[in-house]
């Protein structure tokens, strides 16, 4: 069953996780340390991340390092830009209006 992105990036861990991973690449046990939990949990995060193609494993001898897949985060903008759009328009809706109000 391949998850959706929008279950990936509702848990709270796993934004936090993206995060981290998007300054640099890193390994399970580097990421755990930054957590309150143990490092399967955190691998179970990021195992839910990589079914979304939100990170990408590099595999480094014996190390995996997980990388944030940048062009898999244009998903989730394309469909945040259409309520963008609509809350700028009520920004400016608002504006309009102190400014009327201002001018009175």
């Amino acid at each position: 069953m391949r998850r959706d992105i929008f279950q990936a990036i509702a848990d709270p861990t796993r934004r936090a996780i993206m995060v981290l991973i998007a300054l640099q690449p890193m390994t399970p046990n580097a990421l755990a340390e930054h957590f309150d939990t143990t490092r399967q949990a955190v691998s179970k995060h990021l195992r839910i991340l990589t079914e979304c193609e939100l990170v990408k494993p590099d595999h480094q001898g014996r190390e995996i390092y997980y990388k944030l897949e940048i062009d898999k985060m244009k998903e989730i903008d394309k469909w945040l830009e259409q309520f963008r759009k609509i809350w700028e328009d009520r920004f400016s809706q608002l504006d309009d209006l102190l400014n009327t109000l201002k001018n009175k």
